[in-house]
């Protein structure tokens, strides 16, 4: 397994069972795909990038960011935001260890609200970054 799909299946596993998510997206639209269009609501897990922390002389740290897609269907982005706004509080949380694989330090580290070219639908991009601590 790698530190990117380690980190996925950890947010995921942390979204779908935490209320204040699973209250505004269901379960069945927390995912990972590439295909449109999306169920609205939903979070889908996206893009990603990892860089190696080259400060540890163990060379078992990795620095992955991760891209969180959040759609909905509705006029304003008002609904995006409150999704977004029940991503941040959720990954406040400690992320749990996944095969082999420890969570360092995770955060929010941005989100940007975005207007869908087919004017009918809100999207909003919540980029996760974390160190990931690959256990030996």
């Amino acid at each position: 397994m790698s530190p990117e799909i380690a980190l996925q299946k950890a947010i995921r596993g942390l979204l779908i069972s935490e209320e204040i998510v699973t209250f505004l997206v269901p379960v069945a639209s927390i995912l990972d795909r590439n295909e449109r269009p999306n169920p609205s609501p939903s979070i889908i897990i996206g893009e990603g990038q990892s860089l190696d922390e080259n400060d540890s002389i163990s060379r078992n740290l990795t620095r992955v960011y991760m891209d969180l897609h959040v759609w909905k269907k509705e006029v304003s982005t008002a609904g995006v935001k409150l999704i977004a706004g029940a991503i941040r509080t959720t990954l406040r949380s400690k992320l749990s260890p996944v095969d082999g694989f420890h969570f360092v330090d995770s955060f929010v580290q941005s989100m940007r609200f975005l207007r869908d070219p087919d004017g009918e639908t809100s999207h909003a991009v919540v980029t996760v970054s974390a160190k990931v601590e690959e256990l030996l």
